[in-house]
């Protein structure tokens, strides 16, 4: 009776435990639906957001759109007092795959390793996180990875064949082509790897006919949506495909996608990280930087008849500045995350410009023709100090345009002589005229050596404003009283280098997309002064580059190389009349003295130009020697004020540099393209 009595208690609590057992998976089960429905919900008003970019890319270039400028203006402050709280709203609805950043502590190793270890390391909770968001996906994207196979060595093209089959992200296919390769191991690996997975493709062709009908080849076994380029010795990161198709399904009008890179040794070991900007017209003329991971719409790439044959070595190259003539810039889309390993060996670029100097010389073929095909009057040439980038020289227009030099002054006499004297002595562009703005000069050699200019050069005018000191004021009364097509807004501690500067500057202010051109500024040990600017650096923003070496080409030749930046510094600053009065030139009110240049860049830039920095107009700058540093208290507090204006103003921008990258630190006691700890992205 007792054991008939325990059997049944025990059986009682059995079958409790079961029911609450399974109202516990149904909890569950409901969570993760719910999770999987706000996924969806949060997916679908992204690719809302994305189609409203669209539309919004294609106003802004429409005339109506500057015509109506100062409608919106007024908006701007609703805009200001509503960010906040949308940050807070989209840092609430957003589920992060970069969970619980760690901070690097101090001491400890600061090496790419480390910093792959911390940020880089796909654990357990976010493989979960990725899984959970493509199962959320309607209608996932296929994806095909184009290969060309050219005899590698074969436990290479296992690797990036494995790297393909690991990938988080499954709605893929491979499409091999083989190129003819003498090693019978290779096609038998194809062989085998595609009798085990369906999803890869090949074709062996019967005759070698190099990468670019090789790629060909494979390109006609794709049916994605997107093609995805894959070399054969390189890797994808697992989750490659997996920000790819999220990119593609929130931004799908996305003609080109492309992210970060690394590279990888013999040995497995990644290195030599290259974090890049969003898509950045003037670096791309000069090196491929879409390169590794490249991504493309389908019909694009059809639309211009694939790779094309002649250019192979930068087919890539081509293919992009082809496809790039078919869309508008805001369909290039960058991922800021290292998702393709670019295996280094010494038949690989990646390993030494000089394993295919073909490529390199090829490269200036392709952008010459894309210059010929978009009817630019420029051509391409070695970058003197990374000669496997290029340099691309601008004709100018004819007739020449005139150039006010705008130097604002007070008494120094001995910078300002020295800066003026080395225009006049090595200035080879014929046309400009020099505007000195004398803001109170007492000094008895300043005055007499003014009148002086004046009574022997035609070419040399003097304005006299004796107000207190206002940057902006001073050179927005010279700009006004111009008559000349450009203005040079150069400081008086500066001393030309270049003969060739300004004729550099002009040839670029002169196309009717650029806005602001700025110079490469050295102090007098030769240690890099300017090389654009980085906003974010310290709160609003700092130099790039700063206090480099000489022949140092910088962060993957960007010390170097013409580019577009977010901003330029006013201590030369070229800009064609007509666009600074249109954005109505330096901030006189808030901006007097500090980050009025910058202002000034930033609204060009959000006006729709893109701003230029070019290291091949070339000046000393003997910084801040003429106003000397903000060491009173009222200086100090005039420099807080500008900042504070620049951080509530250009919050967005501030935060993220389109021209720079999340990856990269913005702290000030950092180099500048040094790595951030940690990183400022999901």
């Amino acid at each position: 009776m007792l054991l008939v009595r325990y059997e049944s208690i025990n059986s009682g609590s059995y079958m409790k435990t079961q029911y609450q057992q399974q109202d516990a998976e149904k909890a569950l089960q409901i969570s993760r639906q719910e999770k999987v429905q706000v996924e969806q919900e949060r997916s679908e008003l992204l690719r809302q957001i994305g189609e409203m970019e669209y539309q919004l890319g294609r106003m802004k270039r429409w005339s109506s759109w500057r015509m109506t400028k100062p409608i919106r203006k007024w908006t701007k402050s609703v805009r200001k007092r509503t960010r906040k709280l949308r940050r807070v709203f989209t840092r609430e609805a957003t589920v992060p795959v970069q969970e619980n950043l760690e901070q690097v502590k101090p001491g400890e190793e600061r090496s790419y390793q480390q910093w792959i270890k911390l940020y880089d390391t796909l654990t357990e909770k976010k493989r979960s996180t990725i899984r959970a968001e493509i199962d959320a996906m309607t209608d996932p994207p296929l994806i095909s990875i184009v290969m060309p196979v050219y005899n590698p060595p074969v436990e290479f093209l296992n690797e990036a064949i494995d790297s393909v089959k690991d990938q988080l992200y499954q709605n893929w296919e491979l499409c091999i082509a083989d190129d003819n390769s003498p090693d019978e191991i290779i096609r038998e690996t194809i062989r085998c790897y595609a009798e085990a997975d369906p999803r890869i493709k090949y074709v062996f062709r019967e005759a070698n006919g190099h990468i670019s009908l090789a790629s060909n080849s494979a390109l006609e076994l794709a049916k994605g949506e997107y093609i995805a380029l894959l070399d054969h010795d390189d890797r994808l990161h697992p989750a490659a495909l997996y920000y790819a198709a999220k990119e593609i399904y929130t931004y799908p009008y996305a003609g080109i996608i492309y992210s970060d890179e690394d590279k990888i040794s013999d040995d497995g070991k990644r290195r030599d990280p290259y974090f890049k900007s969003d898509f950045n017209y003037d670096l791309f003329l000069c090196q491929n930087m879409i390169s590794h991971l490249g991504i493309y719409k389908r019909s694009l790439v059809e639309q211009i008849g694939g790779f094309r044959v002649g250019v192979e070595g930068s087919q890539d190259y081509d293919l992009a500045l082809r496809i790039l003539e078919l869309i508008e810039f805001f369909q290039i889309r960058h991922i800021p995350k290292v998702l393709y390993h670019w295996r280094i060996h010494e038949n690989s670029t990646a390993g030494t410009k000089d394993a295919k100097p073909y490529a390199f010389a090829r490269a200036l073929n392709v952008v010459d023709e894309h210059f010929r095909r978009t009817k630019q009057n420029a051509k391409s040439v070695k970058a003197q100090d990374a000669v496997q980038f290029q340099r691309i020289e601008y004709n100018l227009v004819d007739p020449l345009p005139g150039v006010d030099i705008i130097i604002p002054t007070r008494d120094k006499i001995e910078l300002l002589e020295n800066c003026v004297q080395s225009i006049l002595d090595k200035t080879d562009y014929p046309l400009y005229n020099i505007t000195i703005i004398d803001n109170g000069s007492v000094k008895r050699e300043t005055l007499e050596l003014l009148a002086r200019w004046q009574s022997e050069y035609s070419s040399i005018r003097v304005i006299k404003d004796n107000a207190p000191f206002n940057y902006s004021h001073l050179n927005n009364i010279a700009v006004k009283a111009s008559n000349q097509d450009f203005v040079c807004l150069l400081n008086n501690d500066t001393e030309v280098i270049s003969n060739g500067w300004l004729r550099e500057m002009v040839s670029h202010a002169s196309r009717s997309d650029i806005g602001a051109v700025g110079a490469r500024l050295w102090y007098p040990n030769n240690t890099l002064q300017h090389g654009g600017v980085i906003l974010g650096v310290g709160g609003v923003a700092n130099h790039a580059h700063y206090q480099i070496e000489q022949n140092n080409p910088g962060y993957f030749g960007r010390a170097c190389l013409q580019q577009n930046m977010a901003a330029v510094t006013g201590a030369c600053l070229l800009v064609s009349k007509h666009k600074y009065l249109e954005v109505n030139g330096l901030d006189e009110t808030h901006l007097p003295v500090a980050f009025n240049d910058i202002d000034f860049c930033l609204k060009l830039l959000t006006s729709g130009y893109r701003n230029v920095w070019t290291p091949y107009a070339e000046l000393f700058h003997h910084e801040s020697a003429s106003r000397g540093q903000n060491i009173t208290p009222e200086q100090q507090a005039r420099f807080k004020s500008e900042s504070r204006y620049m951080m509530e103003k250009w919050a967005d921008l501030l935060e993220k540099d389109p021209f720079y990258n999340p990856n990269l630190s913005i702290s000030s006691s950092d180099k500048s393209f040094s790595l951030a700890w940690p990183p400022r992205v999901d």
